[in-house]
């Protein structure tokens, strides 16, 4: 059976949820999941519905239809076929976890991306991604190349008409041009809960202060090195008698576990940007079954 999702943003106030509710079911829409947030600060709103057209009604028949509804409470809204699978690159240097751990998520369904390609600075990788049948491109970067360097990586995000890029601990920094381009549209993981213990070396950092807990920020990157809105974070405990060698190897299990989080919110139209910050619905009943076991 079709299910669509529909999101909406616009600016709080009453009969908002009425009038969705009314339209969907004008139009033999069943709903399956709903989630909404009045930020009272900013005074805007935010929903997502999960929806089963009953009586044929089709995803494009439903955004046009839609439309005399969203004008009177001016809403931004779009209808997402949840079968069609969003178009992924991943972007990696040479701390392959979290990519090993996305293609294999990816491949028992458990992630449900079409990942289009695969762009790293190093060849570490060409292998392990040739193995699972999708293309690899190594791209050096250096301080005289990089203009051209982004140039072609935005080229193979035009060819494949990739719609989300992954920056799979990809150590290098991206130019403001190309992050207010894809505004949106990257999401990194920075080994770090940020803000605390930014730099090259995070956990060196919170081993000479005795930190408790460690963990992983998953975040839209902007012009603003690590300051992008967060999607997803999480931590681990870790005692006095630790290394930094356990930190490291610790913090690499929470880095892949969040970045893939922060991934299926994104892919099923979870997340919203507020400003500074961002709107994550929980996820629908039955999202995070996989096809296969293993």
């Amino acid at each position: 059976m079709t299910k669509i999702a529909l999101t909406v943003t616009c600016r709080s106030t009453r009969g908002i949820v009425a009038a969705i509710a009314s339209f969907l079911a004008e139009q033999g829409c069943n709903i399956t999941d709903s989630a909404q947030f009045d930020d009272f600060e900013t005074g805007n709103f935010f929903m997502r519905v999960s929806m089963t057209p009953e009586t044929g009604a089709t995803r494009a028949e439903l955004e046009a239809r839609f439309a005399e509804t969203a004008k009177g409470f001016g809403m931004d809204y779009a209808f997402h076929d949840e079968s069609q699978k969003m178009k992924v690159i991943i972007m990696v240097s040479r701390f392959g976890h979290c990519l090993n751990d996305l293609l294999y998520r990816w491949r028992i369904g458990a992630l449900p991306i079409d990942i289009v390609a695969v762009i790293s600075n190093h060849m570490d990788y060409q292998k392990v991604v040739v193995n699972h049948d999708i293309p690899f491109h190594c791209i050096k970067v250096t301080k005289e190349n990089k203009p051209q360097a982004e140039r072609r990586i935005m080229e193979v995000v035009e060819e494949t008409g990739a719609e989300l890029v992954v920056l799979a601990r990809y150590m290098q920094i991206l130019s403001d041009e190309m992050c207010q381009k894809m505004s949106g549209r990257i999401i990194n993981i920075h080994h770090s809960f940020l803000p605390s213990f930014k730099g090259a070396n995070p956990y060196k950092q919170a081993f000479e202060r005795g930190v408790k807990l460690i963990g992983a920020t998953s975040h839209y990157v902007t012009a603003d090195l690590d300051e992008g809105p967060i999607i997803e974070q999480d931590t681990v405990r870790v005692t006095h008698a630790q290394s930094p060698e356990d930190y490291v190897s610790l913090g690499r299990d929470v880095e892949a576990s969040v970045l893939a989080r922060a991934i299926h919110a994104h892919i099923h139209r979870r997340v919203f940007l507020n400003g500074n910050k961002t709107v994550v619905f929980p996820a629908s009943p039955g999202s995070y079954a996989s096809e296969r076991m293993g």
